[in-house]
């Protein structure tokens, strides 16, 4: 079976800095996140990680309206 990842960055330089946004996600959540495979991670993990994620876009962005 072929993967369909749909998640493709749109500038691919850009991959180390959001593997290293997620990884400071993952800290401030209490998440243990290694490099490479995570798939022993809970659903809900992996959701407060995202969430993580999301929320401080949000707040860089509403600080940058500033």
């Amino acid at each position: 079976m072929s993967s369909n990842n749909s998640n493709k960055l749109n500038v691919p330089e850009a991959r180390q800095a959001m593997d290293q946004f997620k990884m400071e996600a993952a800290n401030e959540v209490g998440v243990n996140l290694k490099n490479g495979y995570n798939g022993d991670l809970t659903s809900r993990q992996a959701g407060s990680i995202g969430g993580q994620m999301v929320k401080k876009m949000i707040e860089a962005y509403e600080n940058g309206m500033k």
